[in-house]
């Protein structure tokens, strides 16, 4: 039986996007309350009954999320652009050799804004 697991994480963080046309809104400083999603996808093990542990996705990610946790995410390593959209990419790059089988990531900023990456090959 294939099955979809999926394990929410939350960070709050500061970002400036400087690339935006100039008068953007979001040029300026600001923060946010994000939301993570880890999606990962496969067979579930008949012996003991589940595909993961949530505890393994946890610990896979939570390391990242600590590294983003009430920081100015222009300053964090490797992140060159602090979109929600850089901020898929930049954690499915750390999590694709951890995390067998993951389908996809979604960071949300607002409550009505998201972003979902489902990797390069998708």
């Amino acid at each position: 039986m294939k099955v979809e697991l999926r394990k929410t994480f939350h960070f709050e963080a500061a970002h400036a996007l400087t690339n935006a046309p100039e008068g953007h809104r979001c040029r300026q400083l600001h923060g946010h309350t994000y939301e993570v999603d880890v999606l990962v996808e496969g067979q579930v093990d008949d012996t003991i009954g589940w595909y993961m542990d949530y505890g393994d996705i946890s610990e896979a990610v939570k390391p990242l999320i600590k590294e983003l946790d009430h920081r100015m995410l222009n300053d964090v390593h490797g992140l060159k652009v602090p979109t929600s959209e850089h901020l898929c990419i930049w954690l499915w790059e750390r999590l694709d050799k951890k995390l067998p089988g993951l389908k996809e990531i979604r960071v949300r900023e607002t409550p009505s804004s998201q972003c979902r990456y489902r990797g390069p090959n998708a």
